[in-house]
């Protein structure tokens, strides 16, 4: 569901409030209701208005460029398995439970 914006002029607060599209605010009453928080000492029937905020955008990274970063990116491929598929060349591509030589070494990546 879309996230909203609501600022109220009577106490100065803009709230984060998720609904779906077709819902329309215009209290803060119904505001707190919807966001689950409480009134305060703010008239419930304060007016609030919507606030156009920047939408999240979520970019995909590839694991060459997470690689780059330092970061170390492991996916499950079997009961007690992991891949590393950032893993650089001094390091095991197959991580198996118990077996502590297949773990990335961060003390290599992690810089301060």
């Amino acid at each position: 569901m879309p996230t909203y914006d609501y600022y109220c002029k009577a106490n100065n607060r803009t709230v984060e409030v998720v609904h779906t599209m077709n819902v329309t605010l215009g209290t803060w009453g119904e505001v707190c209701y919807v966001a689950q928080i409480p009134l305060g000492e703010t008239d419930p029937l304060a007016p609030v208005r919507k606030v156009i905020s920047a939408p999240a955008i979520a970019v995909s990274i590839g694991n060459s460029t997470l690689r780059e970063k330092g970061f170390t990116k492991l996916v499950k491929r079997d009961k007690g398995v992991y891949e590393n598929v950032t893993a650089l060349d001094h390091e095991k591509r197959y991580m198996t439970a118990g077996d502590v030589s297949s773990i990335p070494d961060f003390k290599k990546k992690i810089e301060d």
